[in-house]
């Protein structure tokens, strides 16, 4: 089913969507116990919770199809820019999965650090990279592994756990390049794999740690990618399958309609969404929509 109202799932959460642009999302008001989310395009997403402000996986800028111009991939956008990384003014932090630009955005990141006093965390595996190539701070960088549990104050904890895009790839201290984590804002769990294919212990993992919504990539993956060293994600039908063993009550697929080379038809899973009798709830995210999460 598509999700455009007002719908209740058990253990009690709660969803409404706004029409509500993301140059404004600082002006919504949100109750003590909602959450709100805003697709960023790609596999980024804006959240806020209260007064406290994240960024997870930002891509705001043309870097890549300036990186990659006239070659196999060019990488040109399929949709804008929603907002300029200099106009998310009072962010908390910024979470970078993996080193992947789309991910971890050397552009969108000095612009956002530049205007706002956030922190960001990446994994330990890439804080070099993170330093010397993308030009964070190293007082303002947390780095963290898969296992670890962060409490980034007293009610905002951070959950690592191993992503694998498309295999786990681990360096000799026992660090993963390619993280997922897992958001506990008061009572509400966020899962974002960042980029991953299923692996053993992955839905193990998310029912110990039992998120409440998936933000997962639904862009697939093929030998043709591959062999192009464009390594894939979820097929949609994986996604929905582990929110369905996992027991995640509502899943937000993205990693679709960036890039004409990765990407998948939107009406395509659309029509898929409309099947009757989905298993969990999905909601399929647009640009400037507001998706606020509650527990009552």
């Amino acid at each position: 089913m598509i999700v455009d109202r007002c719908v209740s799932r058990a253990p009690k959460l709660k969803l409404n969507i706004f029409h509500h642009e993301i140059k404004d999302w600082q002006a919504l008001g949100l109750a003590i116990d909602q959450v709100a989310l805003w697709w960023l395009g790609q596999a980024g997403f804006a959240l806020r919770w209260g007064q406290r402000a994240f960024l997870i996986d930002p891509y705001l800028s043309d870097s890549l199809a300036k990186k990659y111009k006239g070659q196999t991939f060019p990488h040109e956008r399929m949709m804008p820019v929603p907002i300029a990384p200099a106009a998310l003014q009072k962010i908390d932090w910024v979470f970078c999965t993996h080193r992947h630009t789309d991910h971890m955005d050397p552009a969108t990141l000095t612009s956002l650090l530049r205007n706002s006093a956030c922190r960001a965390i990446v994994p330990c595996a890439v804080l070099a990279h993170a330093l010397e190539n993308i030009g964070l701070e190293a007082d303002r960088t947390t780095c963290v592994n898969a296992g670890q549990h962060v409490m980034l104050d007293e009610n905002v904890g951070l959950h690592p756990i191993p992503a694998a895009h498309e295999t786990l790839t681990v360096n000799t201290c026992g660090e993963h390049h390619f993280l997922g984590y897992i958001l506990q804002l008061g009572d509400i769990r966020i899962y974002h794999s960042g980029d991953c294919v299923p692996y053993d212990n992955l839905e193990k993992n998310l029912r110990g740690l039992k998120p409440d919504i998936a933000l997962l990539p639904v862009n697939g993956r093929d030998e043709y990618r591959r062999s192009h060293n464009v390594p894939g994600n979820f097929h949609f039908e994986e996604a929905l399958q582990i929110c369905r063993n996992a027991g995640i009550a509502y899943l937000i697929p993205h990693h679709f309609g960036m890039f004409e080379f990765n990407t998948l038809d939107p009406a395509d899973l659309q029509r898929k969404i409309a099947t009757p009798s989905m298993p969990v709830q999905v909601v399929l995210p647009k640009l400037n929509r507001a998706y606020c999460f509650s527990k009552s």
